[in-house]
This record gives C-alpha cells, sequence and structure tokens, in this order.
C-alpha cells in the first residue's frame, strides 16, 4: 500500500490540503471502520457499532483480507483514522477485458468532513486503479445522498447506468 499525501487540485489549494497517508486497514481498524460506516442516517441503519462488533464484521474483513482483488483502506490523517474505503478489483469480458475498480464503503469522519480529505481518497483510489491498469472506475452511492452524489460528480464521475439491488431477506 502508498503511502501518499495528496497533491492539491491547483495551487490556490496548497495551504488547504491536509497530509493524508494510506495503508491497508487491519482487524483491529474494524471498530473504528465501523462506527464510520454507521455514523450517517442510512448507516445507522444498517450497521452495528460498538468495540465489540459481531462475528459478520470479522468473517467478512478475513474473506476481503484473503482476496488479492479486494482490500480496505484506511487513510490517516495525524495519525488517526480520516476516512475509509474498500476498493474491489473487478476482472470483465467487456472493455476488451479490460479490469475495473469499484470504490465502496466510502466514509469520512465527521470531524474532518469539509477539509478535502474525501476528494483525497477518491483521487487516490483513481491513481491505485490506473496504475493497475483499469479501463474504469466506478462507484454507487444512494439517491438519498444528494451531496454524496454532487461530490462524486465534481470528482468527474458521470450517472451512466441505473443500479439496481435485490435485498436478500434472512430466512
Amino acid at each position: 500500500m502508498n503511502n501518499v499525501a495528496e497533491r492539491p487540485d491547483s495551487l490556490s489549494d496548497v495551504r488547504h490540503v491536509p497530509e493524508v497517508t494510506f495503508r491497508e486497514a487491519t482487524r483491529d481498524d474494524l471498530p473504528e471502520i465501523v462506527r464510520l460506516l454507521a455514523d450517517d442516517p442510512l448507516g445507522a441503519t444498517r450497521e452495528a457499532p460498538g468495540e465489540i462488533i459481531p462475528e459478520a464484521y470479522l468473517h467478512a474483513f478475513a474473506a476481503i483480507e484473503r482476496d488479492p482483488n479486494n482490500t480496505v483502506v484506511v487513510a490517516e490523517l495525524d495519525g488517526t483514522m480520516a476516512g475509509t474505503f474498500q476498493l474491489t478489483y473487478i476482472p470483465g469480458l467487456t472493455y476488451t477485458g479490460g479490469e475495473r475498480a469499484q470504490i465502496e464503503g466510502v466514509r469520512v469522519a465527521a470531524e474532518q468532513r469539509g477539509r478535502g480529505i474525501g476528494q483525497i481518497m477518491i483521487t487516490w483510489a483513481i491513481d491505485q486503479a490506473r496504475a493497475r491498469g483499469c479501463r474504469v472506475v466506478q462507484l454507487t452511492t444512494d439517491r438519498q445522498r444528494p451531496e454524496s452524489i454532487r461530490f462524486y460528480q465534481k470528482m468527474g464521475f458521470r450517472p451512466s447506468h441505473m443500479g439496481m439491488k435485490y435485498h436478500l431477506k434472512d430466512d
């Protein structure tokens, strides 16, 4: 994992861009990651934060760790977790057999929002995908998050497809 301080978009932004470093998440990071995932109106309805987290998170994290096409990334600022996201590489036949990168579970710590950290995180993920030779970077965001939609569009993402989900019920 590269520890990279992100560059600003323009020289006028130099004073405002914090130095963010990136690393692969560890199992010890899970309580804080789950806290970040739960720290928004939608996440609060589906996540279970706390010092002791449900085993399902541990199983999911172990599966991600075993998969070379998956990683959970931690963005740190001054030694503390400022954000997180999952980056998944998906091989495919479309785009002449081109690989795509999927960005999921993007969260910035509430106390760090508005400082440009989200932009730094997404730019870093795009740079990783480009370095790997991916043809497409994709993500989804809930329609109930209009500020996120505006943010991703500002970053250059375009609503090109209609995403659909089929939620499976617990039997």
